[in-house]
């Protein structure tokens, strides 16, 4: 007798509609109920199908994506630029949003594992590699974006974050500002200490030195809004408010005007991103805009790459770190240094 899923499904204990998802990776299934699944397909010798193709290890057309957090506008647009190419090309993505928190990676790498995902791409919270070695060590494909991830990932793609540090340093220096204060979060971020590298180093060139760093672990407008009301109110030496990233710096804005002063007469504001919102506020933001949706779209491309040398078994390419290059845009929220 031919042995149909609905048979499969008796033996698992569960629906035919879940041995579907579970044999053509259309749904999510719980690694338990994959495991029953996969049993019952050994169990009842179910190799025609492409259950069986799978279980040798066909690939699953799915890519995993885990990012800090899709609530920052930076990392919804680029979320969406990924899955977007991926589904152009036959991929559905399994999107992680880790919350900077490193048991949630963790428990998500062990989810992806489970998913049988034919890539990842990934924007670790943390140095730490530990808990990324497993996905190594099952021959996995890796991509880091929008930082490093050494020890995992040989290929990164990313803007050019320390260029984009001396690009509003040097604004700024240009316009005659020498007391400069930074604002941003999170601390720990590796693109944001890249800035803070660039903007250090460009500001050294002339002789002096940032008048206050105040970095915040959340990245988030209130935060960030509250440390540039504090500096404003600490610093009067302050012209200039290097944001690390638009959020911050939109943050800034806020903060000058609502203690009763004026951008960019009182103080000029410089932001890293170029989100839709920075040509929007009042006054609408200088910024160094990184290009998202290009960084998404290359590092798909590479993973799409990446993924095929690896099925094909060609090892020859050498990995590479992709900086993709930043410009300076400026509007209206800096000008020259009040006399």
């Amino acid at each position: 007798m031919t042995t149909s899923i609905r048979h499969i499904a008796k033996l698992a204990g569960t629906s035919v509609s879940s041995v579907s998802r579970v044999l053509n990776n259309s749904g999510y299934a719980s690694p338990e109920l994959r495991h029953r699944v996969e049993s019952a397909i050994r169990t009842l010798n179910y190799t025609p199908s492409k259950g069986a193709r799978m279980l040798r290890g066909a690939p699953s057309r799915m890519i995993g994506l885990m990012l800090p957090s899709i609530d920052v506008p930076f990392f919804g647009i680029l979320a969406h630029a990924i899955e977007q190419e991926l589904f152009q090309h036959g991929y559905q993505t399994l999107i992680c949003s880790t919350a900077e928190n490193m048991d949630h990676e963790a428990r998500y790498i062990s989810m992806l594992l489970a998913q049988r995902v034919d890539g990842v791409i990934v924007a670790s919270a943390f140095g730490s590699i530990e808990h990324f070695e497993v996905l190594r060590d099952a021959g996995i494909p890796i991509i880091a974006i929008d930082r490093e991830l050494s020890g995992i990932a040989d290929d990164a793609v990313m803007a050019d974050h320390a260029e984009g540090g001396r690009l509003m340093a040097r604004h700024l220096i240009d316009l005659g500002h020498r007391a400069i204060a930074i604002v941003g979060a999170p601390a720990h971020s590796q693109p944001i200490q890249l800035r803070l590298q660039g903007i250090t180093a460009e500001m050294a060139k002339d002789g002096i030195a940032p008048a206050i760093v105040a970095m915040a672990e959340e990245h988030s407008f209130a935060e960030t809004y509250r440390l540039a009301r504090e500096l404003l109110a600490s610093r009067p030496e302050v012209t200039a408010i290097i944001g690390t990233t638009d959020v911050s710096a939109i943050a800034a804005i806020h903060a000058v005007q609502d203690r009763g002063f004026s951008v960019p007469n009182d103080y000029s504001v410089v932001g890293f991103d170029d989100l839709p919102e920075a040509a929007y506020v009042f006054p609408r933001l200088t910024t160094v805009a990184q290009p998202i949706r290009d960084v998404g779209q290359q590092a798909a491309r590479l993973l799409e790459a990446l993924i095929e040398e690896h099925q094909t078994g060609d090892a020859s390419r050498q990995g590479a770190i992709v900086k993709v290059p930043v410009t300076l845009i400026e509007r209206d929220s800096t000008g020259p240094i009040r006399s």
